[in-house]
C-alpha cells in the first residue's frame, strides 16, 4: 500500500521513524490518516528529518520502497491546483453532481409513473371498447 509520509526521526543506531500522513486508497484517491501514525524501520532511509516521502508498505507494515515525494507534490500542484481546483470547488462540484443525479432520479420516477398511468388508461379504454362492442352487438341482435 502506498503512503505519503514524513521522515519523523532518525536515530544514530540506524532506525528511522516515519509519520504516515495519507494513504492511497484508489487510483487517484488519498485519505488523510488522522491522527498520523508512526512506523519504525531499520531500513536505510536516505532522507533527512521532515522530508516528505512516498512510501510502499508491505502487509506486515515493513518498508518495501521509499522515494522522495517532491516530484509527486509538484505534479499534484501543477495538475490540480494550477488550474484553480480547490477542495472547496471540488466539494461544490460533487454536490452539484449529486443534486443533478437526484433530479434525474425524480424525473425518471415521474416518467415511469406517467407511463404506468398511460398503460392503465389504455387498458381501461380497451375494456370500454370491448363492452361497447358487446352492447352494440347485443342491440343489433335485438332489432
Amino acid at each position: 500500500m502506498q503512503y505519503l509520509a514524513k521522515v519523523y526521526a532518525k536515530s544514530s543506531l540506524g532506525s528511522t521513524q516515519l509519520q504516515l500522513l495519507a494513504v492511497n486508497t484508489a487510483e487517484c484517491t488519498w485519505e488523510p490518516i488522522t491522527p498520523p501514525k508512526l512506523v519504525a524501520t531499520t531500513r536505510e532511509i536516505p532522507f533527512n528529518e521532515q522530508v516528505l516521502v512516498l512510501l510502499e508498505l508491505s502487509n506486515e507494515e515493513s518498508v518495501a520502497a521509499v522515494k522522495d515525494a517532491t516530484e509527486w507534490v509538484v505534479d499534484f500542484v501543477s495538475e490540480y491546483l494550477a488550474s484553480g481546483l480547490t477542495p472547496k470547488s471540488m466539494k461544490e462540484e460533487v454536490e452539484r453532481a449529486e443534486q443533478w443525479r437526484q433530479s434525474l432520479t425524480l424525473q425518471t420516477q415521474e416518467v415511469r409513473r406517467r407511463a404506468l398511468e398511460t398503460a392503465a388508461r389504455r387498458d381501461e379504454i380497451q375494456n370500454l371498447e370491448k363492452r361497447l362492442k358487446l352492447e352494440r352487438e347485443t342491440l343489433e341482435t335485438r332489432d
